[in-house]
């Protein structure tokens, strides 16, 4: 696991939005990142809306961010688990989700950030969704956040 961990970006008043595609599967894990993410953004955009959208599971992901990352949207954050077993379906839907979200982030100039993890097991899935110190849900946000400025920007944005 990465010990690098970015830093909060500056509090920012803009009125922005973002969307939380996340999967009800391995929800324990899921919803911790979800709420943490909501948290953070909080922090950084008090002003921001965000709309959290639930689907079934990690491979249902990418067409609900294709759907909202086509409407104004600042960034689409994607949260998912998918614990490795003895078969190499996990394997196969992580690089499914990767590959479909990196082309619709492309397609629709729209940040998608992807914190659908592959993990080994629950314990590496509790320290990475449900711990403080690397939350990725926290991670996820602010990643959203400083690309929602670095695009802000390059549209000509305040």
């Amino acid at each position: 696991m990465s010990e690098s961990f970015p830093e909060r970006p500056p509090h920012n008043t803009r009125k922005a939005r973002f969307a939380i595609v996340a999967s009800q599967y391995n929800s324990v894990f899921v919803n911790a990142m979800v709420a943490h993410a909501k948290a953070e953004l909080a922090e950084i955009y008090p002003n921001a809306e965000v709309a959290v959208y639930e689907v079934p599971g990690a491979f249902e992901i990418p067409v609900v961010v294709q759907e909202v990352s086509g409407s104004p949207i600042d960034a689409v954050i994607a949260l998912g688990v998918i614990i490795r077993g003895a078969t190499m379906h996990a394997d196969l839907i992580g690089r499914a989700v990767t590959d479909a979200l990196q082309q619709i982030a492309l397609k629709n100039r729209t940040p998608v950030i992807h914190e659908v993890l592959l993990v080994g097991n629950e314990e590496q899935a509790r320290q990475r969704c449900v711990e403080e110190k690397m939350n990725r849900g926290t991670e996820a946000a602010r990643s959203a956040a400083r690309m929602a400025e670095v695009m802000n920007g390059l549209q000509g944005g305040d």
